[in-house]
């Protein structure tokens, strides 16, 4: 039989749970006192009853009192010790796990954002919650229930019988509570998450969506999901209301049965008056962690879905093994029978493809909407992982050099370039909390950006937002290729550089590519307009994914020209045969 592909990321995160153990160790031997000591509540009114009121002792009455006191105070400090212990255990299963589901979710939204990617990191706070709960708490309090009911079937088998019919009734309850609130539950959670989609996509094209006068469609479809979620919410809360109050009621029910069957067995000179209300305590206190489950049901099922989908993702999304730090790489790039196919899709958007880049030069990917430039540049980068075929960096393959490490070789200027939250000093740096400020301004330098960000309110401290704020399209191409410069990278991806520039801004790219050259770097240009290869000295033509020429500029022109030509003349009316 095949492996669960869950396995891996289950036994992740059981092994990280384990090493918790000596905690959960504790608090069982924690637990076994606060279990005894509730039992001073029955033994106590079992005294009061059958000797206090029996001998008229008021003394004997104050010192049970006074022990009742000290007791209870012993029980409430050991319970709140043990919340306390597990409330850190909570804190450090979470802690241990942050970075690396953060990683996955990053790794996996790259090439794959499903909602695996989207709610990783509050699947992992679903479980955390759980785990600092009093519901976890209830389930080293449940294996205590069978000695409450053993104690109560000591004061008379008859009570005892209606206890165990009670927890058994309870325990049925649970069960059906389970089967009958998962699917609602679940569609209810899938309906919010959609909903805060949408409300996210909405947000984040606030801009748009007031320009193009979207704003009363895509709230309304906003609306529509979100009354989906609401709907959801409110049948999975009835759902759950209702086994939660016919618990309640039930274990009213059962303690109120057992006062009278247990009045009714004092009557008959059968047991004290003591042990029936005893037998009462004890019987609310053996139901307590049944009634605790199916009222917190709501809590348990999100961390069970937030467990599995946890699992799924560290399964699907492995740790990296460590690597071993290679010499800084030259400038030269092959491409070899290389394969790609989007995450996702069956067909392939590169075949076979191969060429060679040497330091010191620019090479133009000239091709027709959906060739398969964007894709390259993602497979260069290392986003996107080969089917088939390498991409070899000064001969070693790049996935033998980590994603920063990567990162810092080859610069990548993506189509759309967004900005993150800080200053424009930070963004360059990559993000880093300690920017380098000479290699900041050297690479704003290089990318021609220098004079137009002191330009800038704060200059390289100006704060910008996620969507860029005051910035302009083209102000942001221009950062982004800053920070595709910073740290002196060996080869440098440009995906449609020119997309927002003017002439002044297409000059700049020129200019980097042309000091990347006489540095003896390569440059890749991803390119739809003349302007961006002016500083060509290879191109590579893509038709459907393959390769349909490459070679020096002017002979690849001359070649397109030529087929230009033959193709106007066999649909010219003369040239038709």
């Amino acid at each position: 039989m095949a492996p669960n592909r869950t396995t891996q990321g289950r036994d992740e995160l059981i092994a990280i749970r384990r090493e918790s153990r000596p905690y959960y160790w504790f608090v069982g031997v924690f637990s076994f006192f606060v279990n005894l000591l509730m039992l001073t509540g029955p033994l106590y009114m079992l005294q009061v009853y059958d000797r206090v009121l029996g001998s008229g002792s008021v003394a004997t009455l104050i010192a049970l009192s006074l022990i009742v006191v000290f007791l209870y105070g012993m029980m409430g400090l050991l319970d709140y010790v043990r919340g306390r212990v597990m409330g850190r255990v909570a804190a450090r299963f979470q802690s241990r796990l942050d970075l690396r589901v953060f990683d996955a979710v990053v790794r996996r939204a790259a090439i794959k954002p499903d909602e695996l990617a989207a709610t990783g990191l509050r699947d992992l706070e679903s479980v955390q919650r759980l785990m600092a709960s009093p519901v976890l708490l209830a389930l080293f309090d449940l294996p205590w229930t069978p000695f409450f009911l053993f104690g109560i079937m000591l004061f008379h088998p008859w009570l005892g019988y209606l206890a165990i019919v009670g927890g058994a009734t309870l325990i049925v309850i649970t069960i059906i509570n389970q089967f009958v609130t998962r699917n609602p539950t679940l569609k209810s959670n899938t309906a919010t998450f959609q909903a805060e989609k949408i409300s996210d996509q909405i947000r984040g094209e606030s801009e748009m969506v007031q320009a193009m006068g979207m704003r009363g469609d895509a709230f309304r479809r906003w609306q529509s999901s979100r009354d989906a979620s609401l709907k959801g919410q409110i049948a999975s809360a009835d759902l759950l209301g209702t086994f939660s109050t016919l618990t309640k009621t039930l274990r009213m029910l059962l303690q109120s049965a057992m006062l009278g069957l247990g009045a009714y067995l004092v009557l008959q000179n059968e047991m004290t008056g003591g042990a029936m209300i005893a037998g009462s305590i004890l019987m609310g206190r053996a139901l307590a962690p049944i009634e605790m489950a199916i009222g917190q049901w709501a809590l348990i099922e999100r961390a069970r879905k937030g467990w599995e989908n946890l699992s799924r993702l560290l399964s699907e999304v492995p740790q990296e093994a460590p690597r071993t730090d290679l010499p800084v790489p030259q400038a030269k790039l092959d491409v070899m029978q290389l394969t790609v196919v989007p995450p996702g899709e069956q067909q392939a958007s590169l075949r076979l493809l191969s060429f060679t880049v040497l330091p010191g030069q620019a090479v133009g990917v000239i091709g027709a909407s959906g060739a398969g430039k964007s894709t390259l540049a993602r497979a260069l980068t290392g986003v996107w992982k080969p089917a088939g075929g390498k991409i070899r960096l000064d001969g070693a393959s790049i996935d033998q050099y980590g994603p920063d490490v990567l990162g810092r070789y080859i610069g990548y200027l993506p189509q759309r370039v967004t900005l993150f939250d800080g200053t424009i000093a930070e963004n360059i740096a990559r993000l880093s909390s300690t920017p380098d400020s000479a290699k900041v301004v050297e690479a704003a330098k290089k990318a021609a950006a220098h004079d137009m960000i002191l330009k800038l309110p704060d200059g390289y401290d100006t704060r910008v937002s996620a969507t860029g704020g005051r910035l302009s399209g083209g102000q942001m191409q221009r950062i982004g290729l800053a920070r595709a410069m910073y740290g002196d990278p060996k080869i440098l991806v440009l995906d449609e550089p020119n997309s927002n520039l003017d002439n002044e801004g297409s000059e700049a790219v020129n200019q980097a590519i042309r000091i990347m050259k006489s540095q003896g770097k390569s440059v890749l240009i991803m390119a739809h307009r003349p302007a961006a290869i002016k500083e060509c000295d290879m191109l590579l033509m893509l038709e459907g994914g393959n390769r349909a020429a490459f070679g020096p500029k002017d002979e690849v022109l001359k070649q397109m020209v030529q087929n230009h030509k033959q193709i106007t003349k066999a649909v010219s009316p003369g040239g038709v045969r």
